[in-house]
């Protein structure tokens, strides 16, 4: 696959402490254990009720380091539930908003996302819509029509197109409004040729 460029459009940091939301930043500090104040950084974490792949309260390691989402699926989303005011990434938990790719969420494990400052960050999962995010969305946000929404409207709407999640692979800054080089995981040749 050939390379994407794209744009970070809006960056956000979850302090500890603080509901699903996180504020918006002008820069993120990423080192190898995470975003430098974000309550997602750390090299382990312990596994939630739902989580697919262990039993609840298990410690693993984190795959979870960074989240992110393209402006135009937020955009999609937002239109998709009617929206008074469209969504804003904070307000779904992600780090930060790619701008200028359009399917974003479909990136494979194994994407890298590359910076100018040097920061690389690898894709590791799709991130699924959780009931607490959609909660929180409905006590947020009112549809066109003034009407309050559905408890479960994010997770109907926002199914495959979420976001993803991942680790830091280089430590680096990124900064609002930074092109992004996103390098699309493809088998190496070798593999090809067994």
């Amino acid at each position: 696959m050939k390379k994407i460029i794209g744009k970070i459009d809006s960056l956000f940091l979850g302090v500890m402490g603080e509901e699903l939301i996180k504020r918006s930043v002008k820069q993120l500090e990423f080192h190898l254990d995470g975003i430098i104040g974000d309550r997602h950084a750390g090299f382990e974490r312990v596994t939630w009720e739902g989580d697919d792949k262990q039993a609840a309260g298990t410690k693993r390691r984190n795959e979870r380091q960074w989240s992110a989402i393209s402006k135009e699926e937020l955009n999609s989303i937002s239109e998709e539930m009617a929206l008074k005011n469209s969504l804003v990434g904070g307000d779904i938990g992600v780090n930060f908003c790619v701008e200028g790719v359009t399917s974003f969420s479909k990136l494979p494990k194994g994407t890298i996302l590359r910076f100018k400052s040097g920061l690389e960050l690898l894709i590791e999962e799709y991130n699924p819509p959780c009931m607490g995010m959609s909660k929180n969305l409905a006590k947020l946000y009112q549809t066109i029509d003034g009407k309050r929404l559905d408890d479960n409207k994010f997770i109907e709407v926002s199914k495959y197109t979420r976001g993803v999640v991942g680790i830091v692979e280089v430590p680096g800054i990124m900064i609002q409004g930074d092109e992004v080089e996103i390098l699309p995981y493809a088998e190496p040749k070798w593999i090809k040729n067994q």
